[in-house]
């Protein structure tokens, strides 16, 4: 790649930074390198109050990379259970997970594939996605979009609540369900269509809204007849972004850490 040119890891961080942009002092939590670097980058450009992790349990006041540490970072303080919890419950973090399988409704699954019975694959369980769900608000990552991953019907397993009225109580969504963005290699979506469906907001460069849907187990709504191309990361991310990850872990996310313009390979 060129010196100007940027990856499609790099397209995808700065993608994942702005689910961040605005959110004031909560605690940002990405799962995965991409997500991670990508609340680092927004912590160091545009959004300085959201608290970042070195992913163990101590808060600090520079974003930690994934990857190994050539010096210890300087520590605000302890991010222990307690803390943790306190800040998940109360509202005061935006998660951005990675599951396995998400549905037209935002219900995201982490546990198994198949039937939970005898399951052809079993993985995390559903650990925190329950009560994270209702919680605090999320937003998601998929690296490979697929109808695999973005399945037609209900998840195999529902370990995240979502937009299905069939599931509500009393009629009424969960009161604090807030589902905000999706990044896959393909673009970026969001829960902005009639009804919460899920819609596309913006095109990853040299994608087109066919491959989007053909990779889509459910219909899509746009954003716009015309959809915007996802923004290519400054040149100023993209030294934020070398800084915040010197081990470089981002290019072995995508095979062959492909180029984030299809147009310019």
């Amino acid at each position: 790649m060129t010196q100007n040119s940027y990856s499609l890891a790099e397209l995808v961080i700065a993608a994942c930074a702005e689910v961040w942009r605005d959110n004031g002092e909560v605690m940002a939590t990405g799962i995965g390198p991409l997500p991670r670097i990508g609340a680092g980058l927004a912590k160091l450009s545009f959004s300085p109050a959201i608290q970042t992790t070195d992913g163990e349990v101590w808060y600090t006041s520079e974003p930690v990379g994934p990857g190994k540490r050539n010096s210890e970072p300087e520590y605000e303080g302890i991010a222990n259970y307690d803390r943790v919890f306190s800040a998940l419950w109360s509202g005061r973090r935006h998660a951005l997970v990675g599951p396995v399988q998400i549905d037209r409704f935002g219900q995201a699954n982490i546990s198994v594939i198949g039937d939970h019975k005898k399951p052809k694959a079993a993985m995390l369980g559903a650990r925190g996605f329950p009560g994270n769900s209702i919680s605090h608000p999320n937003s998601f990552f998929f690296p490979n979009h697929n109808k695999r991953a973005f399945v037609e019907g209900e998840v195999d397993f529902v370990c995240m609540a979502g937009y299905n009225p069939a599931r509500y109580r009393n009629g009424q969504p969960p009161k604090g369900l807030d589902l905000r963005r999706i990044i896959t290699n393909l673009c970026v979506m969001d829960f902005g269509g009639p009804d919460h469906q899920i819609r596309v907001i913006s095109l990853h460069p040299g994608v087109t809204f066919e491959e989007v849907q053909d990779n889509t187990g459910f219909p899509l709504a746009k954003i716009a007849d015309e959809i915007p191309v996802t923004p290519a990361p400054t040149a100023e991310q993209l030294e934020l972004i070398a800084k915040i990850d010197p081990n470089n872990v981002r290019a072995t996310v995508f095979k062959d850490n492909p180029a984030g313009d299809r147009r310019a390979a």
